[in-house]
C-alpha cells in the first residue's frame, strides 16, 4: 500500500543572503522569503501578486517584499537556464534549501526567529568558508562567478572541493553557455565589492577567467600591477567605470613593457567591451584610459595640443565628470608603474586646471568674430557663409584655446607647485 503525502501546514521563512549578512554583523540587504505549502491559489488568494516567469514568486501586497514557492528544479539542458523547477505544497524548506549554491547562502529563519541550518552555514562563516550545499553546485555554471563574487566582497577562501567542482564547470565548457550580459552583471558586481582582486584570484585559480576574459593578463607581475590598482580604487571610492577601466587596460611587465602600442590596447578594450556588452560609460572610460594613459599620467610633459585633444576626447568641457572617471582610474594604473607612478599623484588636479584655462575661453564672443570676419571677407551675408563659416569659427576656438593652455602653462610653470615638482623629479 503506498503511503500518501500530507500537506504540510503553509509556513513562512525569511531566506538567503539577509540571514547571511545578519549573523555577520552587516546590515540586511534584501528580505526574501519561502513560502512552504502553499500554492499559487493560495498566495493570489492572500492578496500576493505574481512576478515571477520561470517559477511562482510573488510580491506581498503591503511590503512589495518577495516570496517564493518553496521548489526543487532539475537539470534539463545546458547551461544556467537548462532546468525544470517543481513548486508543489510537499517540498520542504530543506528540500529548497539543498539547491542553493553556497552553505552560507543556505540558512533560513523561521517566524519565531529561529535559525534554521541544515548544511553548516554559520560555522562556514565562523571559519571564513565558501563551500558548495551539494554535488547539484555544478549544474549552474553562472555559479562560479557568484562564487569569485563572494571571494570579493567577504575575503573568504574556497573550499578545496568546491574549487574542484569549479574546475569540473570550466573543464566542462558550460561558462561558454553564459549570456556575456549575465557575465557583466556578475562581474560588475564583484568590481564594487572592497577587494575586486579577489573575484580575479578565484577565476585564475579554477581557470575561468581565461574563457570569461580572454587575453586578460592576471598572471606574472602583470597580473599583481592589476590587481593592486583595482584593489586601490575600490579603497579610494572610485566608481564602477573607473574600476573597469583598470579591469580592461593592458598593464605590462618585462618583456612586455611598451611592447603594446596605443593603437594595440585601444582595440584590445575595445573587443573586450564589445564580447561583456558593458554600458556605455564603462566602455567609454576603458577606451579613454587605454588611448590617453601616457598623457593622463603625466599631463605636465605634454603640449598644449595634446592636452586639448585629450580634453575634446573626454568631452571635458561638456562632461567635467567623465574627466573625473578617467583621471582616477589612470591614478591607480599609474601607482604601479614606478616610473609615472610620482607623477600621477598630482595629475588629477593639473588637468583640472587646464580644462578651467580651457573653459574660461569665451567660445560665443570668438564664433562672432570670427563668423562676422569671414562673411567680411567672403562679401556674404553671415547667414549665407554656411560650412565655411562653421570651420572657421572652430579654428578661431582652437587657435584661443591652445593660446589660453600655453598661458596655463607659463603660469604653472612658474609657480611654487612646479618647483616642488621638478625637485621632487630629481
Amino acid at each position: 500500500m503506498t503511503r500518501r503525502v500530507r500537506p504540510q501546514p503553509v509556513r513562512t521563512y525569511r531566506v538567503g543572503g539577509s540571514v547571511r549578512d545578519e549573523l555577520l554583523g552587516r546590515e540586511p540587504g534584501d528580505r526574501d522569503y519561502v513560502v512552504v505549502g502553499a500554492t499559487p491559489e493560495i498566495m493570489l488568494a492572500s492578496g500576493f501578486t505574481p512576478v515571477g516567469r520561470d517559477f511562482p514568486v510573488f510580491l506581498h501586497p503591503e511590503t512589495r517584499e518577495e516570496y517564493a514557492l518553496a521548489r526543487t528544479e532539475r537539470k534539463a539542458g545546458r547551461g544556467y537556464r537548462g532546468f525544470e523547477f517543481f513548486a508543489t505544497p510537499e517540498v520542504t524548506l530543506e528540500d529548497d534549501l539543498r539547491r542553493r549554491d553556497l552553505t552560507i547562502n543556505a540558512m533560513a529563519r523561521d517566524e519565531d526567529g529561529r535559525l534554521i541550518d541544515p548544511w553548516g552555514g554559520e560555522a562556514d562563516l565562523a571559519r571564513g568558508l565558501l563551500r558548495h550545499v551539494s554535488p547539484a553546485f555544478t549544474e549552474d555554471p553562472l555559479r562560479v562567478l557568484r562564487v569569485a563574487r563572494f571571494a570579493a566582497r567577504f575575503g573568504f577562501r574556497v573550499a578545496p572541493s568546491t574549487m574542484r567542482l569549479m574546475r569540473e564547470i570550466v573543464a566542462g565548457g558550460e561558462l561558454e553557455t553564459l549570456a556575456h550580459e549575465r557575465v557583466w552583471q556578475e562581474l560588475a558586481r564583484g568590481l564594487g565589492e572592497a577587494h575586486p582582486s579577489r573575484m580575479l584570484a578565484v577565476l585564475d585559480r579554477c581557470g575561468a577567467l581565461a574563457t570569461l576574459l580572454p587575453g586578460l593578463d592576471y598572471g606574472a607581475a602583470a597580473g599583481r600591477a592589476k590587481a593592486r590598482s583595482l584593489d586601490r580604487a575600490a579603497k579610494h571610492g572610485a566608481p564602477l567605470a573607473a574600476r573597469y577601466a583598470i579591469l580592461a587596460y593592458p598593464f605590462e611587465s618585462g618583456a612586455r613593457t611598451r611592447a603594446l602600442t596605443t593603437r594595440a590596447r585601444v582595440r584590445y578594450v575595445e573587443s573586450l567591451s564589445a564580447r561583456l556588452r558593458v554600458p556605455a560609460d564603462c566602455r567609454d572610460a576603458a577606451r579613454l584610459v587605454a588611448r590617453w594613459q601616457h598623457v593622463l599620467a603625466d599631463p605636465c610633459a605634454a603640449t598644449p595640443a595634446t592636452l586639448l585633444a585629450l580634453l575634446h576626447a573626454a568631452d571635458a568641457l561638456r562632461r567635467p565628470a567623465r574627466l573625473d572617471v578617467v583621471t582616477r582610474a589612470s591614478r591607480e594604473i599609474a601607482a604601479a608603474d614606478r616610473t609615472r607612478g610620482a607623477h600621477a599623484a598630482g595629475a588629477a588636479a593639473v588637468l583640472e586646471r587646464a580644462l578651467v584655462a580651457v573653459r574660461a575661453v569665451d567660445a560665443a564672443a570668438i564664433a562672432r568674430m570670427a563668423g562676422a570676419r569671414r562673411a567680411a571677407e567672403s562679401g556674404a551675408a553671415p547667414a549665407h557663409t554656411g560650412g565655411m563659416r562653421s570651420a572657421v569659427i572652430a579654428a578661431a576656438l582652437r587657435k584661443a584655446r591652445l593660446a589660453a593652455l600655453r598661458g596655463w602653462k607659463l603660469r604653472e610653470a612658474a609657480s611654487p607647485r612646479a618647483t616642488r615638482g621638478r625637485r621632487a623629479r630629481a
